[in-house]
């Protein structure tokens, strides 16, 4: 069946013939919303699988709002028009037909999306009890085979124009008289219109479709000072542009729209679209980048320059320009029962916390501000950090993370990993409980150890999870409030060190 597919083709390119719109000069404009969340879409999504483009596509986390502008010609009265440019994965309840030339005197009656599309099995089906030629392998020659169809079911049966009937297996090739009514070739929008001036009129289609998401990525190298815990990092930023939507969009005006835009989806989820701003680029001769602007509630942003995006295709377009030097700090923190918060009740049970974790977490913090170099709302993304070694000057990679949504002037943490030298442990070293007096108290002690041969500042992170009204009535360091249930006390190890932190809080309900 090899030759098939092409014979197909050759057929279809000389009996597809349809009153379609010409196209003179079209402008395509190409808006896509996102709630792809960073990091969530796998690699392997970037190239449809075998088998599993269409639902692989239909799943991703996004959709575009496609505008096509282009002339075509009209008929004086009423007259059906079809337009096969469009996305397989169009939402044909939101398309929209207007003629810009008279779009008063131009009115859509009916509009149809036709999407019975041309196959082998949808062809053999329509043949049933019609006239086909088939060729077979015999030998080293090629056999035909012409008679009427009968069925098309584990393999072909065809009766001879002499009455016998061919009962075929193996097969290489089928010819067929004419493309059967009902079957196209591609996604196809018809529509009734009725029109008081004929002629050529420039006219938009506009539609949604799934099948289009992007994201945020950004690649930061970190370069340590002098200090360990202090460093500069030069920090890159891109949008990635993912399209299997099922059609190519060529020389688009192309926008992203960022902010929380509701949409309702039957059965799943409401789209979070993530929030975003980018810094205007200077225009340059040869092509500007993305220029942003608030619209409604979200944010608008524009690229300067017309996009080519291919079909099933993975497009990155640089978000803003590099930025260098940007001060940040390293910092390690002990958070030795992480996973236990507050449940919203009163938790009495003496087991209940005392487990200790012993990573050291290493993060990486800076300032979204204009004196740092940044000073623009970040979008929801994924963060590569990397380091140069100085041995051979390569650039080795030394965690990701992702983050939200980032305003201005705030602070962006990407936690990297855990420490290799600095361990931690933590113990419950008293409870007491008093049920009728409504107090109890818990005591903990902290060890942090540092087996660097430099001095390190590490933050022991506590939570006091067991209600919400507590004291901290006995604390060997100053601790710092960091939320109603969260305190924090920075502990100074010395090289091949060890710091201790003891406190004790009481309850009262």
């Amino acid at each position: 069946m090899t030759s098939l597919s092409a014979r197909i083709h050759t057929l279809l390119a000389g009996c597809l013939m349809a009153a379609c719109a010409l196209a003179a000069d079209p402008q395509t404009a190409l808006t896509v919303y996102s709630s792809a969340q960073p990091g969530g879409i796998p690699a392997e999504w970037y190239r449809p699988l075998p088998g599993m483009g269409t639902p692989q596509a239909s799943a991703l986390p996004g959709f575009a709002l496609v505008r096509v502008d282009r002339d075509l010609e009209l008929s004086r009265g009423r007259s059906t028009l079809q337009f096969t440019d469009v996305a397989a994965l169009i939402d044909p309840t939101t398309v929209q037909f207007r003629s810009l030339t008279d779009p008063n005197g131009t009115k859509v009656l009916e509009q149809h999306f036709q999407f019975d599309l041309v196959s082998t099995e949808k062809l053999l089906s329509r043949y049933v009890d019609r006239k086909v030629s088939v060729e077979s392998q015999q030998g080293d020659g090629v056999k035909l085979t012409e008679g009427t169809l009968l069925s098309a079911n584990d393999g072909l049966v065809l009766r001879g124009d002499d009455g016998q009937i061919h009962a075929l297996r193996n097969w290489n090739g089928i010819k067929f008289g004419e493309l059967p009514g009902g079957l196209i070739t591609r996604p196809t929008l018809e529509w009734d219109i009725l029109a008081a001036k004929g002629g050529r009129h420039r006219a938009r289609v506009s539609y949604q479709t799934g099948g289009i998401t992007w994201w945020a990525d950004y690649n930061l190298i970190f370069t340590e000072g002098a200090d360990a815990n202090s460093g500069v990092v030069d920090v890159g930023a891109w949008v990635s542009l993912l399209n299997q939507s099922g059609s190519s969009y060529q020389d688009a005006k192309l926008k992203l729209i960022a902010g929380d835009v509701n949409r309702v989806q039957p059965g799943m989820d409401q789209f979070a679209l993530p929030a975003s701003r980018m810094k205007t680029m200077e225009a340059l001769a040869d092509g500007r980048g993305f220029e942003e602007k608030a619209f409604f509630e979200y944010h608008l942003y524009t690229l300067g320059r017309p996009a080519t995006i291919p079909n099933n295709s993975t497009k990155q377009i640089e978000l803003f320009d590099a930025a260098t030097r940007v001060p940040a700090k390293k910092q390690l923190v002990y958070y030795g029962a992480e996973g236990y918060g507050y449940y919203g009740g009163l938790m009495l049970d003496r087991e209940f916390g005392p487990t200790s974790n012993t990573k050291v977490d290493v993060w990486l913090t800076l300032k979204n501000d204009k004196a740092s170099g940044l000073g623009m709302p970040l979008p929801a993304g994924r963060i590569r950090v990397s380091q140069q070694d100085k041995a051979d000057g390569s650039m080795e990679f030394i965690g990701e993370d992702k983050i939200d949504h980032t305003p201005k002037n705030e602070d962006v943490r990407v936690k990297l990993g855990t420490a290799f030298d600095v361990v931690g442990e933590r113990r419950q070293t008293d409870f007491a409980l008093n049920s009728k007096g409504r107090v109890m108290e818990e005591a903990f002690e902290i060890k942090v150890r540092n087996h660097k041969d430099q001095a390190v500042t590490v933050v022991v992170r506590e939570n006091l999870y067991r209600w919400s009204q507590w004291t901290l009535i006995q604390q060997s360091t100053p601790s710092e409030k960091k939320d109603a249930r969260t305190i924090e006390f920075p502990v100074r190890i010395a090289a091949d060190g060890e710091a201790i932190v003891t406190y004790r809080v009481r309850y009262t309900w």
